[in-house]
């Protein structure tokens, strides 16, 4: 009974696994390269089994042949004359070099073999024809055989053409194949990167879009990526066409609420100062700055275009504002900080989170630098009461109050921390909670290079 053979284990998999490429360019190049790659071995494998071991098999023993033919020509007439007609003939007929070193004996060392098919084959061929002791060697020249072999007179030294031994056209094959490989993975390379930075235009476009920039991309490549670049497009043109309809309609919601507020303020102002109009007074004041945040979160600042910016100075316009509403505010930040983003709306942003610090602390530092990928990071620190791990992803979100913690903000509606993320996330970044060194609550601007 045959049992069933095991699966590999999962460890093996994933070792596996994590040592593939992980860009589309290596997978592609993998899938076509390594198939050409199995093919070549297993054609170079065949080739050296089956016909060149076999043909240096053949030139190995009519070498032999050769060499015990010379060698028992001289021992049957060991004389000057007769070892002297043996050489001209096998110089002549068979490409042999024939010397007697008289009184010599062998050698016992030799290099060591570059092929050692080719000296295994010639060491059974001598076996096989030469009884007498013998010795050769195959790297001493680059295109000669030394052999040498034990005579009664001493050492009987024959060079023979080391193509008398193996087929040298074995190189040239090798060296085609290895030239159609390199072909192969070039051209491979090649149209693989072109199809490749088509995909990467189009992630770039993407990319730049979801920051607000404007991309004027047009679809290339091949026919898939075209219909992804096309789709792609067509979303970008609803996107902004929704944009553009929800600023409309905004910008008259605005203008519709605005008018009936100013006729009562209006009303206010002329009516005699009581207890009941001031009240009125406020309540209206309110209004007006709920209405505008509400207005400000909606409107998400899409319009405005991207521009470099000098960071610290805008921190620094932030700060006054606070200062001048009574916050006492320090910045530490390098000079000549840049970023590329929408100066507005990070400014918004910012003043979010710094007037958002300095309701709920007495002392707000803000802080930036520059990351190790390039990006930059702005820090908000304040030494209020702070607000509750668990609780943080809840005051993040549009309406998200946390009275219980922080002092309530009376003017605030719940929407100063889900602008300010928001934002971020226009700009590819992202904002976190975190707990503060001053014993407050830290805010953190994450914006990519």
């Amino acid at each position: 009974m045959r049992l069933p053979r095991k699966p590999w284990p999962p460890f093996f998999w994933r070792m596996i696994k994590r040592r593939l490429p992980t860009s589309l360019f290596g997978r592609s190049l993998l899938i076509i390269v390594l198939p050409v790659a199995v093919m070549q071995i297993a054609v170079t494998y065949a080739f050296f089994d089956a016909h060149w071991q076999t043909v240096n098999s053949r030139l190995s023993e009519g070498l032999a042949g050769d060499i015990a033919l010379v060698a028992q020509s001289y021992e049957e007439n060991p004389t000057p004359a007769a070892l002297e007609h043996i050489a001209d003939r096998a110089q002549q007929n068979l490409g042999l070099s024939v010397d007697l070193q008289e009184g010599a004996d062998l050698p016992h060392g030799r290099r060591p073999p570059l092929i050692i098919s080719v000296d295994r084959s010639l060491r059974r061929a001598l076996t096989m024809r030469i009884d007498a002791p013998f010795w050769f060697d195959t790297e001493r020249y680059p295109a000669y055989v030394d052999i040498r072999v034990k005579v009664r007179q001493g050492v009987l030294r024959i060079i023979a053409p080391k193509d008398r031994v193996f087929a040298t056209q074995g190189y040239v094959f090798i060296l085609w194949l290895t030239l159609a490989t390199i072909l192969l993975t070039a051209v491979a390379v090649l149209f693989i990167r072109n199809q490749v930075r088509s995909i990467e235009r189009l992630a770039a476009a993407a990319e730049a879009f979801g920051k607000g920039a404007d991309v004027d991309f047009r679809p290339h490549g091949a026919r898939e990526v075209r219909q992804a670049a096309a789709a792609f497009m067509a979303m970008k043109a609803r996107i902004q066409r929704h944009i553009l309809q929800r600023t409309a309609l905004l910008a008259s919601v605005s203008h519709d609420l605005r008018t009936p507020l100013t006729r009562l303020k209006l009303e206010l102002a002329l009516s005699k100062p009581t207890a009941r109009t001031k009240a009125m007074k406020a309540d209206l004041a309110d209004m007006e700055h709920m209405i505008d945040e509400y207005l400000a979160f909606a409107r998400g600042e899409g319009g405005e275009a991207v521009e470099t910016v000098d960071l610290r100075r805008l921190i620094d316009e932030v700060s006054e504002g606070a200062i001048r509403a009574g916050a006492r505010i320090s910045v530490a930040s390098p000079r000549g900080l840049s970023a590329t983003v929408r100066p507005n709306a990070l400014k918004r942003a910012l003043a979010n989170l710094v007037m958002n610090a300095a309701v709920h602390g007495e002392n707000v530092e803000v802080s930036a630098w520059l990351t190790a990928t390039g990006g930059v990071e702005i820090v908000v620190d304040d030494d209020g009461p702070g607000i509750p791990a668990d609780r943080f992803e809840d005051v993040m979100a549009p309406f998200g109050r946390l009275d219980e913690a922080r002092s309530q903000n009376r003017k605030g509606v719940g929407l100063g921390l889900a602008i300010a993320r928001d934002v971020a996330r226009g700009h590819g970044g992202e904002v976190t909670l975190d707990r503060s060194p001053l014993g407050g609550l830290r805010a953190v601007v994450r914006l990519p290079g």
